[in-house]
């Protein structure tokens, strides 16, 4: 990924402060966006193309008895079709935490089927139409056996306890026994889907033992030593490019099946291959969001002092994977408690593994928390915002350590002032305008700061402009653009995933430090070459900015970086920087940068790092027919330092849409009988359009925090839908008295 300074090209302030860090700069990969320059990883053009169709499963559970492929190898056009018995065989990659993985053979088709829509075969043929044609032409029998559908399923049971997910200090059951007031909920969200606007797919070439994919990443390095593994080569013949990404979300983090086919597929027949989901298949081909199921019991004094806190969790995981939604995550930290326990299960049901969809853990944690003691302040007569205020907690309650920085009573202020919340009247169903029923709800969120490793080159070239290289992603939160703007203020490459709003965070300091070094070497060698302008004036340092150098004084020479570099017989400067720890071992680096093992807790240390936000939010209920929109959003949010507000605010408004789709319109719905999601694509899983979505302000209030990052900031990208959906919820108790904890919150449960 290369980005040239953008200083004399682009931002709104004439002392170029917009172009550093702490600037509002556009972003400079959208003139191409919106043009329709920009060319994304499956829209490359190469000799010799061809295209692949998967064959999915139609059933739920049981195993595959035969594959008639018959017809759809005689049809035009067709190459070759896949099957469990045909494509070559493939190794075991290591997780993403870099276990090493069992000594047994890998194939992306099954043979035994473990949820509807899993790979069975593919078609490879000379065109996509030919592809498609031939593909209908697969025969595929089955032995089928009862599928659990769901949680809800009897034959579900309880699960399997994840002895991680406990967390437990003081008495909690004896204390909630003794409590004056009590209240207890159950909050259950469904399944939940990423739906990024650009679908899963790549293109794969072999030549020789080398291997290119152009593929949308969220994580280049990762993902490149899944596809070697794979195929039993060394990392560094793996090449992915990933230009442009349409939305992740989280679901394009790992190399997955359709990935594993379209590579096999180009080595056996020698040709570049083309795969690309069809929008159901991106209901099935990887996970998204898992449902869940919380209990949250609180006890409290008459004052709304909270004396113990109790919950308990389940989601559903796979028939043959494992995935834990980490539901006591926010439950554990929000608020002050004496007494606290949580525990989880998971449950296998016939799914495809759930995966990372923004916030995993968090948000559905925030919805139970934050709408039971939403129910607490009714119970003991107390303002929403106020008990959120008595139960402040001053440090991490669990970890027993200071916060970073925690802006959390700052945004609830700056939030409710922005609002109007002293306005609210307190009683439900107490405003109303017309047959429109109106309701205030407020709700606290959080995110950790996840630290990483990261790397990056940093080239001072000739004509005067920076380029900064590295293998950091783009997928929409301008990671580009930041990572600009940090090399202008200062002035082969890794880094880790982008996911868990850690990106910039990372990339910031790896670009921070080499656009030092780089600035460092050009007024060394200005003051130490004789052949330089500037070595007569036996200065200490010089002033580098706009594309020149000059003395700070402002006597002798003013030149640009062109004609310096020129003068000493150099055509750039070049330096690297990075995140890693002291004496890394090249073993270390591939570790770091290839798994997410090595990754910091945010726990590390002496503090606790999060970013905080506050919602408040307006809902509008109509009487007569239960429809419920969102009128009004003021959010006030804690991400440290921001890099660049203007993009900032566009993750955290991203990340408010994306909570209030999940709040009243986003549910997988399953078909009982056969286990499948019926569904799937976008004119019936609903997502938010703008006719849903109101003016919504965003409010800073975060400071620098230099525990979590070199430049002080904190994670923006998930943090914002973290507390949206809660905060729906209880602004719909408010407007109409009946409190919903199933989400979506649908016109049927409020009639």
């Amino acid at each position: 990924m290369t980005i040239h300074d953008p200083r004399t090209r682009h931002g709104d302030a004439s002392d170029g402060t917009a172009d550093q860090v702490g600037g509002r700069l556009s972003r400079v990969d959208g003139p191409a966006k919106i043009t329709g320059a920009a060319k994304y990883a499956v829209e490359q053009q190469l000799d010799g193309l061809t295209y692949g169709v998967l064959v999915e499963s139609t059933i739920a559970s049981g195993k595959v008895r035969s594959i008639d492929t018959s017809a759809a190898e005689a049809a035009p056009g067709v190459l070759k079709v896949l099957t469990p018995d045909t494509i070559m065989p493939l190794k075991t990659a290591s997780d993403w935490f870099g276990t090493p993985p069992p000594d047994k053979p890998y194939c992306p088709l099954a043979r035994d089927i473990t949820f509807s829509g899993q790979h069975v075969a593919a078609v490879i043929a000379e065109t996509f139409e030919q592809a498609v044609a031939a593909a209908a032409l697969v025969k595929v029998s089955y032995d089928e056996t009862p599928a659990i559908v769901d949680l809800s399923d009897a034959k579900a049971g309880d699960g399997i306890p994840i002895a991680a997910m406990t967390k437990e200090w003081g008495d909690a059951q004896a204390a909630f026994a003794a409590a004056p007031v009590r209240v207890c909920g159950a909050y259950n969200t469904p399944r939940e889907y990423q739906a990024p606007m650009e679908p899963h797919g790549l293109i794969a070439r072999w030549e020789g033992d080398k291997l290119t994919v152009w593929e949308p990443s969220q994580w280049l390095d990762g993902m490149a030593r899944t596809y070697a593994e794979w195929f039993g080569v060394p990392f560094e013949n793996v090449r992915l490019v990933s230009p442009y990404i349409g939305g992740g979300f989280g679901s394009k983090a790992l190399a997955l099946g359709h990935g594993a086919v379209a590579a096999a597929a180009a080595k056996m027949l020698g040709r570049p291959v083309r795969v690309v989901m069809t929008r159901p298949q991106t209901f099935t081909g990887y996970g998204g969001r898992a449902a869940t199921r919380q209990t949250v019991t609180i006890g409290a004094d008459r004052d709304g002092k909270i004396q113990s806190i109790v919950h308990r969790g389940v989601n559903e995981t796979s028939i043959d994977g494992m995935w834990v939604e980490p539901l006591g995550v926010v439950t554990s930290i929000m608020y002050a408690t004496p007494n606290f326990s949580s525990k989880q299960n998971v449950v296998r049901v016939n799914s495809v593994v759930p995966g990372a969809m923004r916030a995993p853990g968090e948000n559905p944690s925030a919805f139970g928390i934050e709408s039971a003691i939403d129910e607490l302040a009714y119970e003991v007569g107390i303002d929403p915002l106020e008990i959120r205020l008595r139960n402040y907690a001053e440090q991490d309650p669990h970890a027993k350590k200071a916060w970073s920085t925690r802006q959390l009573r700052e945004a609830f202020a700056a939030g409710a002032e922005h609002f109007g919340w002293a306005q609210r009247t307190p009683k439900p169903r107490s405003m109303r305008n017309g047959n429109q029923l109106i309701g205030w709800g407020v709700a606290a969120g959080t995110y950790p700061v996840r630290r990483a490793y990261g790397e990056a080159i940093v080239r001072i070239l000739a004509n005067g402009s920076v380029e900064v290289e590295s293998s950091s992603i783009d997928m929409g939160q301008g990671t580009y653009t930041i990572l600009a703007q940090t090399a202008a203020e200062r002035s082969e490459e890794h880094t880790s995933v982008a996911g868990g709003s850690r990106l910039a965070g990372v990339m910031t300091g790896a670009v921070y430090k080499a656009a030092t070094s780089a600035l460092d070497q050009l007024v060394g060698l200005a003051i130490s070459d004789p052949r330089s302008p500037f070595h007569a004036l036996q200065a200490n340092t010089l002033v580098v900015a706009n594309g020149r150098i000059r003395s700070p004084r402002g006597d002798g020479p003013d030149v640009s970086i062109a004609d310096l570099l020129a003068s000493v017989g150099r055509d750039r400067i070049e330096a690297t920087g990075d995140t890693m720890p002291a004496n890394s071992t090249a073993e270390d680096r591939y570790k770091n940068y290839t798994t997410i093992a090595a990754a910091l807790p945010h726990t590390e240390g002496d503090y606790s790092r999060h970013s905080w936000c506050a919602h408040f939010i307006e809902v509008r209920v109509d009487e007569d027919f239960g429809t419920v929109r969102v009128s009004r959003v003021v959010s006030a949010l804690d991400s440290g330092r921001l890099y660049n507000p203007k993009l900032a605010e566009s993750q955290w408004k991203g990340g408010i849409i994306m909570g209030i789709g999940q709040a009243l319109l986003e549910e997988g719905i399953v078909d009982r009988r056969h286990g499948r999601i019926v569904n799937n694509n976008l004119g019936d899983y609903l997502v938010p359009t703008n006719a849903d979505i109101p003016d919504i302000e965003v409010i800073s209030v975060g400071i620098p925090d230099l525990h979590s990052s070199v430049l002080g900031g904190k994670g923006v990208g998930e943090l914002a839908i973290v507390g949206v959906a809660p905060a729906i919820a209880n602004a719909v108790f408010h407007a109409t008295g009946k409190r919903i904890r199933d989400l979506p919150i649908t016109l049927e449960k409020l009639i």
